[in-house]
């Protein structure tokens, strides 16, 4: 395959699934009414931590009778803060079938050593088998694999009534698809995904019902960043803005700076609406080429924010793992040296291949423009694989 270089590029050639790229005309003048040099315990502070909170809250339709609180150490220690503090009180199913479900997987297993632990595992580009989940345990899933490109279908994939609780890893999926939160009970995001956040913030969301489990206290010690209880009961604190450690209140900036511009194109209706032109153009792409597929063969669990794909073509498929990875290493460094696209090679867990971020900060203009460098880079790596 041979195709000429292409002499259109990205305007923003950032496609990176974390940290993603800002949302469009930002620039550091964003940032310049930050609260800086000042205790974030401050009256204005708290008042700009809690705004975060309310707004989020607002955008992603969570209910009122919900807390929603910042916590430290982005998506993975809202995860994990969890997970310390809610394992083991009773059975527990977690789903995986990606680098990081596998991760929480292996860190209840191996780490906290629940004894009545079941995994449910599926290879990348699947889901484990839905219909094995037992809704009468505590069930950890994660919506969308990052590293995968595969989600959960649809929010009736969680019964409406469950005995347990349902804890659900949302980093990916928060501002780019629907979250069924009547149907779940804890829900953690970051800051760094589908608005285009800095990282090292994470945020947790309790429905009642898991409040009331984690005031019924955990089975183990829990160290000081992991506590959303006190001796009253939840933290509510927390809640409003008085976080466990020092956050950076410039992030809190950036981050009031990604809310305030999806308000301004229309909600979470516009931002999903923006995720989905932007798979879709991916998509129309991949139907007319017989060299690249999306790693997620089902397209009911096709993710539209990590839009994930792998390289069909025999002579790739020949290679060892190595060679793989060199060839994919070859080709998206080909894009990058022509500041065509950066940041699109797969997860390094996962099988070498291609990732596109498709979230809502990311215009479709600027994924057209990438497609046929995408193109040109595969016919270059092509010729340079198969000349002995």
């Amino acid at each position: 395959m041979s195709v000429s270089k292409p002499s259109r590029r990205p305007a923003r050639p950032f496609f990176s699934s974390g940290p993603c790229v800002k949302r469009p005309g930002w620039t550091p003048e964003a940032l310049s009414g930050a609260f800086l040099g000042r205790s974030h315990r401050a009256a204005e502070g708290r008042a700009r931590l809690n705004e975060v909170i309310t707004r989020s809250a607002k955008l992603l339709g969570i209910p009122a009778d919900w807390q929603v609180g910042i916590v430290p150490a982005s998506d993975t220690g809202a995860v994990e803060m969890i997970l310390w503090a809610l394992g083991g009180q009773r059975g527990m199913d977690v789903l995986s079938f990606e680098s990081f479900s596998g991760t929480w997987a292996k860190d209840l297993r191996d780490s906290l050593k629940l004894e009545d632990l079941r995994v449910l595992e599926a290879p990348y580009g699947e889901l484990p088998d839905l219909e094995q989940i037992d809704w009468s345990r505590d069930v950890v899933l994660t919506w969308n694999g990052t590293t995968s490109g595969v989600c959960i279908p649809s929010p009736h994939s969680i019964p409406a009534e469950h005995e347990g609780l349902v804890i659900c890893d949302a980093t990916s999926a928060a501002f780019a698809m629907d979250l069924p939160w009547e149907r779940m009970d804890v829900v953690t995001w970051s800051w760094q995904k589908a608005l285009g956040g800095e990282a090292a913030h994470g945020m947790v969301a309790l429905s009642p019902k898991a409040v009331k489990r984690l005031e019924e206290g955990s089975v183990r010690p829990l160290p000081k960043i992991f506590r959303l209880t006190n001796k009253k009961g939840l933290n509510e604190a927390i809640f409003r803005g008085d976080t466990i450690n020092t956050p950076s209140m410039l992030c809190v900036e950036d981050a009031l700076d990604g809310l305030r511009w999806a308000e301004s194109i229309g909600g979470l209706d516009a931002l999903k609406a923006r995720s989905q032109r932007n798979l879709a153009a991916v998509k129309a792409w991949v139907d007319q080429r017989d060299w690249v597929r999306f790693l997620s063969e089902r397209e009911e669990t096709r993710s539209c924010t990590a839009i994930c794909l792998k390289i069909v073509a025999p002579w790739f498929e020949a290679l060892d793992d190595a060679g793989k990875t060199a060839a994919v290493k070859a080709m998206t460094g080909a894009i990058a040296a022509e500041d065509a696209g950066y940041d699109l090679a797969g997860y390094r867990d996962a099988p070498a291949g291609l990732r596109i971020w498709g979230g809502a900060t990311v215009d479709v203009e600027d994924i057209e423009a990438l497609l046929p460098w995408l193109d040109w880079a595969y016919g270059v790596t092509e010729k340079e694989f198969t000349v002995s």
